[in-house]
């Protein structure tokens, strides 16, 4: 493995932090990419990584997404993202997340840490027993901020997809527009449900063939093979599983106008955003559409800090803005001949103070 920092995906990132704990066996990579704006905020994610060199490089390019995720959605917080290396077992343990609450603790309020593929709230509960630089956690009632933030990525998803189709089709309601979900979880389940209501036609995938058939039993769609959906003839592809999806082979097998999901790091490589344009398709940049779950976690542990209440239709709100957002991004990169891709990050990077 060569130094991270000589990487592609090494961005003048502020803190790259190796934490190893032999007592609880915890090895965990904790990345700072940019706190211009304010503590870096960003999920732990919790994954077996077949080699060490893919743990380095999500935590590089998670956390710099969580820096233009961020400023992008008028959040005063920069940019963070932990990994936590789990064995093939995917092995977790009180003493693992107690070790790995320490060394959040000990960065002081530079990292901000959340939920993510493999933590759930329980984990967040625990871990803020030991440190107070946690978001996303239980609420109690349903007009507060915080939780579970699926659903409120979901939303984002769903409001940026009804954007992207105005634009580039031209129409104002989902009903009769095809989507292809890949990923039915927490959130691709949660975009299904939305498009639903409004008679859109599904075709779903998931790892799991068990809740893609439930799933597509419950909104009579279609569930297809997780090796399928990329090549299924629609008006939208949504990716909502994990990234770097979207490379030469992907995008060669798209069938579809638009690309809108909540996966991030969809596009494999820079050159992968234009590719897309080239061909015709529409593409939401992934940091902009899927926002609304850090702006959930976000308001909640900001009234936290400031033991004020969190009002949910404050999170609405900001959620509601993320179509107005894609749109300023499509109309740019319509003006500009730039892919919407390279539109955002030129937006972000100037928010960061990076432009």
């Amino acid at each position: 493995m060569t130094a991270f920092w000589t990487e592609t995906d090494f961005d003048d990132h502020e803190l790259v932090q190796l934490v190893r704990d032999r007592k609880s066996g915890l090895t965990a990579i904790i990345a700072l990419h940019s706190t211009h704006l304010g503590p870096g905020a960003g999920g732990t994610r919790f994954w077996h990584y077949a080699e060490p060199e893919a743990a380095m490089r999500d935590a590089l390019r998670l956390s710099r997404g969580m820096s233009y995720k961020n400023a992008m959605a008028g959040l005063p917080m920069g940019g963070g993202k932990a990994v936590i290396l789990a064995d093939s077992d995917k092995t977790k343990t009180p003493e693992m997340l107690a070790a790995f609450a320490d060394a959040v603790d000990a960065l002081g309020g530079q990292y901000v840490t959340a939920e993510d593929v493999g933590i759930s709230e329980a984990d967040m509960a625990a871990v803020a027993q030991r440190t107070q630089y946690v978001s996303g956690l239980p609420v109690e009632g349903e007009d507060a901020a915080g939780g579970d933030p699926g659903p409120f990525t979901a939303l984002g998803i769903f409001l940026g997809i009804k954007a992207a189709v105005k634009h580039k089709l031209g129409k104002d309601s989902m009903n009769g527009v095809h989507v292809a979900l890949q990923g039915v979880g927490s959130v691709g389940g949660g975009v299904a449900r939305l498009l639903a209501k409004e008679g859109a036609k599904l075709t779903l995938s998931d790892i799991n063939e068990d809740r893609c058939r439930a799933l597509a039993t419950e909104l009579d769609a279609e569930c297809v093979a997780s090796d399928a959906i990329m090549s299924v003839p629609c008006d939208v592809f949504s990716p909502n599983a994990l990234g770097a999806i979207l490379d030469d082979e992907g995008i060669g097998r798209l069938d579809c106008k638009i690309v809108a999901g909540g996966a991030n790091n969809q596009l494999k490589r820079p050159e992968h955003g234009p590719m897309l344009a080239k061909r015709g398709i529409l593409y939401a940049p992934d940091y902009v559409i899927n926002a609304g779950g850090i702006i959930s976690v976000t308001l909640e542990y900001l009234c936290r800090q400031e033991e004020a209440p969190c009002d949910i239709n404050e999170v609405r709100k900001r959620i509601a803005l993320i179509p107005g957002r894609l749109e300023e991004i499509w109309q740019e990169s319509d003006k500009t001949g730039e892919s919407p891709d390279q539109v955002a990050d030129r937006l972000a990077q100037a928010l960061i103070g990076r432009g």
